[in-house]
């Protein structure tokens, strides 16, 4: 009798409390993060150091789904159309931020779709010149752009590099052509062999080309320096605070994701990253360092990204799709 009764207390209590009773126990079976970017990206590497540490953590499997392409939609539909709680999204808020802006219809609502669990880490950007420009400083390639419309090419990595990028050459109504390219990754080369002149993109891409003297970076956007390039100064201390852009990236969870399971997580990351003191700093060789935030605190950085480039959208004349 004593038994039955118990059980009953147990099976009621779960129902009065199901999101924090699923919160102490999740997960429960294997769990996955899908990436928009292929192995070895920035991304990637982060999914991958904080994923290990997770399964340790959980006792339960955890998996990398790389699904790049499509400007991050092929990740984000996967994502979506998995409609799992143990399917979790791993991308940069400002690979989907810009789709209202550069996608006439989009398949996902993102205030739906995408519920912040965890922020993970900062990411910088950073404005790169081809050192054949000769210029020491991003004020001198404002002015030798300024003196020579449309003579220098410029590319940019998609989302919020390239939007960023050109709402600041409007902006101080510079003329440049722009490249596409269909891999970000074959830019810096291109910028070390003066065929671009300017390339707007994360740090890590062009710091191998940095360190050794063939790429030129003038700033990063975030507000503080890089670790991994101490000596380059900020947009803010260069003269272009309009360029100021904190570069987000962390863990999405599926609609409906009540907030005490993505608590736990965002607290089991937190934990899983503070127990391997190795990860900050290999995170900061990729350009990045570690900044976990919660789901609340998730949320307000998206948010404050939005804001900024609805901002840049009506310098560029765009308006969001409906």
């Amino acid at each position: 009798m004593l038994r039955t009764l118990l059980l009953v207390a147990t099976a009621l209590a779960i129902n009065l409390h199901p999101a924090e009773s699923f919160a102490q126990i999740f997960p429960q079976r294997t769990v996955k993060f899908i990436l928009p970017f292929g192995p070895a990206s920035g991304t990637d590497i982060t999914a991958r150091l904080v994923a290990d540490r997770l399964a340790i953590r959980w006792s339960k499997p955890v998996v990398i789904e790389n699904r790049p392409g499509g400007d991050g939609l092929i990740a984000i539909n996967a994502f979506v159309s998995a409609n799992d709680d143990h399917t979790l999204l791993w991308v940069p808020v400002g690979t989907f931020a810009v789709h209202p802006y550069d996608k006439d219809k989009l398949p996902y609502d993102a205030e739906r779709d995408l519920i912040p669990i965890a922020n993970v880490t900062s990411l910088f950007l950073a404005a790169t010149a081809s050192t054949a420009l000769n210029v020491g400083s991003l004020r001198e390639l404002v002015e030798l752009v300024r003196a020579n419309p449309n003579k220098f090419n410029w590319a940019a990595a998609n989302g919020n590099a390239d939007f960023l990028m050109s709402g600041f050459l409007k902006s101080n109504g510079l003329e440049m052509a722009k490249v596409p390219y269909r891999d970000i990754l074959q830019a810096p080369n291109d910028l070390a062999e003066n065929r671009i002149q300017l390339l707007s993109s994360s740090l890590a891409i062009v710091t191998p080309l940095m360190q050794a003297g063939k790429v030129k970076v003038l700033a990063v956007t975030g507000r503080r320096r890089a670790p991994s390039a101490p000596d380059v100064p900020t947009v803010t201390e260069a003269g272009y605070p309009a360029l100021v852009m904190e570069s987000i990236g962390g863990i999405f969870g599926p609609r409906g994701m009540p907030l005490a399971v993505r608590e736990q997580i965002a607290a089991d990351v937190r934990a899983a990253v503070a127990s391997d003191p190795t990860i900050a700093a290999k995170l900061e060789a990729t350009g990045q360092v570690v900044d976990v935030r919660g789901p609340n605190e998730f949320a307000a950085g998206i948010k404050e990204i939005n804001d900024q480039l609805a901002g840049i959208a009506k310098v560029l004349g765009m308006k969001a799709a409906q």
